[in-house]
């Protein structure tokens, strides 16, 4: 079905079920399905009009797409699709042959439709990626999709952060992905803890033991210590396939970061580490940089942002880069920016060592003194927000940058990998 095809078939199941068109989607249309086969309907973006996608227009959007086997991808971020929509989403998801990709961020859609969605993916064969952030699952729905894991065969990616989940339910995608052998990167990032005794932290260290496809790792605002950092470092000196992980916004400090240092030198696998927004300081950056030193070190891309990070530590982040090359992308905003740290790393942007979009400072002089700026860069900078200027895939998302490069996709992630 081609592009006149498929706007005269909307329009003609609008007329049927006596709703009228909604201009995004004829925007859409208009402007065709991108290369990749993908199809954006997302809400928030400004430069379109007309309003955000209702259940309505997901009743008409689900029949068109079945019968469309050139959508591969569809993003549907942040509409006002609730429960009854995800019930044609389901439907959607069921009939389709070819659909890959699927973005529900920050939706409407709770319990009931994401276990209508997780029952749709027990026969599916085609779907890859489901993104569910910022969708109030809570517990039941998240119990929902990690037993759908256990019978779906094709899905590799799968972000359910910031969708409330509780104990139990991230509990469960741990047991799951122990025997799982098609996962390849989760976002659990967010999830409701009352308990001070880590339960989740463990069991996904148990899991790192034995899974062998994971490469990405999500575990943002786990309330996570040093104690369960230390757990989760004795699990990922025996793990040797994932290369992303993700421990930001936690209450990690020095300790924890020399537990991982131990990690980066004995299992060189990391290639991306999020600390951004822990407390590791002067002490934990130079734990980090006596691993990033060594000559097998394969760190490629690392945040310490808001780290309460000082001279002694940035400069230790200087020295290491001029020692090992593999380190490319660094991020240290929100640190103590004292102007010898500024001018070494004014030295290393201007000699070409450390590319500015690769980093999320911008130095500049004024009076002859040398001060750094905050740059629009970041590992996981388009998360929860995506430029008009440029898509969750571009330059400034260093973390989906790196790992297109090797064949692994995760937005998670995104921002669209901020």
């Amino acid at each position: 079905m081609d592009m006149e095809d498929l706007k005269n078939r909307y329009l003609s199941l609008c007329a049927e079920v006596q709703q009228p068109p909604n201009t995004c989607v004829w925007e859409a249309l208009e402007n065709n399905i991108n290369s990749d086969g993908s199809l954006k309907l997302t809400g928030n973006d400004q430069l379109k009009h007309g309003d955000r996608l209702t259940d309505e227009d997901m009743l008409v959007l689900s029949k068109i797409f079945v019968e469309n086997s050139a959508i591969k991808g569809l993003d549907l971020r942040y509409n006002n699709i609730t429960d009854k929509g995800a019930v044609y989403i389901a439907h959607l998801i069921q009939e389709s042959e070819s659909l890959q990709s699927l973005d529900l961020m920050c939706n409407n859609i709770e319990a009931d439709g994401a276990e209508v969605i997780a029952k749709s993916l027990h026969k599916n064969k085609s779907l890859r990626m489901l993104r569910m952030t910022g969708n109030k699952i809570g517990n039941k729905g998240g119990m929902q999709l990690a037993a759908m894991l256990q019978v779906n065969a094709t899905l590799e990616e799968i972000d359910v952060s910031d969708c409330d989940l509780a104990t139990q339910s991230v509990i469960a995608f741990a047991i799951v992905l122990k025997n799982s052998r098609r996962i390849r990167a989760i976002n659990v990032s967010r999830p409701l803890l009352f308990s001070l005794q880590e339960e989740t932290t463990v069991h996904i260290a148990q899991m790192l033991v034995v899974n062998k496809t994971l490469r990405e790792l999500h575990m943002g605002k786990h309330d996570m210590t040093d104690t369960g950092v230390e757990r989760l470092c004795e699990a990922l000196k025996l793990n040797v396939s994932l290369r992303y992980l993700d421990l930001r916004c936690n209450r990690i400090t020095r300790d924890g970061a020399k537990c991982l240092s131990e990690v980066l030198k004995q299992n060189p696998s990391l290639e991306i580490l999020d600390l951004s927004f822990n407390r590791i300081e002067d002490d934990g950056a130079v734990y980090l940089c006596e691993a990033i030193k060594l000559p097998h070190s394969k760190l490629k891309a690392l945040s310490v942002t808001s780290n309460n990070i000082g001279k002694k530590g940035l400069m230790s982040f200087n020295e290491a880069m001029k020692v090992n090359s593999c380190l490319t992308h660094i991020y240290i905003w929100g640190n103590k920016l004292e102007e010898p740290v500024c001018m070494a790393f004014s030295r290393l942007i201007s000699s070409g060592r450390l590319l500015e979009e690769h980093t999320d400072v911008s130095p500049y002089e004024v009076d002859r003194h040398v001060f750094l700026a905050e740059a629009s860069h970041g590992l996981h900078r388009h998360y929860y927000w995506t430029s008009k200027y440029g898509g969750d895939g571009d330059s400034s998302n260093s973390a989906l940058a790196l790992m297109a490069s090797d064949s692994l996709s995760l937005q998670i992630y995104p921002d669209s990998h901020s």
